[in-house]
């Protein structure tokens, strides 16, 4: 491969993987803040009457609730400017693991499978993040080289 083909090949990367990031951190941030503007109230009863049937106790339901759209969006807002990039995938992963536990819970097969899309996300996003070129991240590491 000739140095040309080669770098656009690595530009290729990079932009697939700034495409990538920035559609997960979109998804998860609008997740979150439409949560939070409908009301974080609304969203733990609807949650709490979901899981009535389950082991969980109502009031640790409740608190899971109404800590998840502003978790949500914190770490889609991270995501999508790819801002402490690594600390927020394995956050939104370690989220993804919670919100599967309770799908399985529920017997919500569907939900459980969306989930796992969002954990195979994750994990590409993780184990290439070294084409996260386009991203606050780099900007900090060119700005700051030592801080790496």
């Amino acid at each position: 491969m000739d140095p040309r083909q080669a770098r656009t090949s690595n530009q290729d990367a990079a932009l697939g993987y700034l495409f990538l990031r920035a559609t997960l951190g979109a998804n998860i941030f609008f997740h979150g803040l439409s949560r939070i503007l409908a009301g974080a109230d609304k969203f733990a009863a609807v949650l709490v009457q979901q899981f009535h049937a389950t082991p969980l106790p109502s009031g640790m339901v409740s608190a899971f609730a109404h800590v998840l759209p502003w978790v949500e969006a914190a770490i889609g807002f991270l995501v999508l400017l790819g801002a402490a990039t690594r600390f927020a995938l394995c956050a939104g992963a370690l989220v993804i693991i919670a919100l599967t536990f309770g799908s399985t819970l529920q017997q919500d097969w569907n939900a459980a499978g969306l989930q796992l899309i969002y954990a195979a996300v994750y994990a590409a996003l993780l184990a290439f993040r070294d084409k996260n070129v386009f991203s606050v991240d780099a900007l900090l590491a060119r700005r700051h080289p030592s801080a790496e």
